[in-house]
């Protein structure tokens, strides 16, 4: 037996490379699912904040 040479184990399961691309895609599906719920209400504000004049309001709505 040569005790100089080991042997390699073989690793199952998945890499760090699919772990974090795993991770992008559930990070991303999330912001996805929270971007489409917000957006009623992120187009709600907008339009009132264009019927308010936006920036050029100025000192009439502080």
């Amino acid at each position: 037996m040569n005790m100089g040479m080991r042997r390699r184990t073989v690793r199952r399961g998945i890499s760090g490379r699919q772990l974090l691309a795993a991770q992008a895609a559930v990070a991303g599906s999330l912001a996805a699912a929270l971007l489409v719920k917000e957006l009623p209400g992120i187009v709600r504000e907008l339009r009132i904040y264009r019927m308010t004049g936006g920036l050029r309001a100025g000192h009439r709505y502080p």
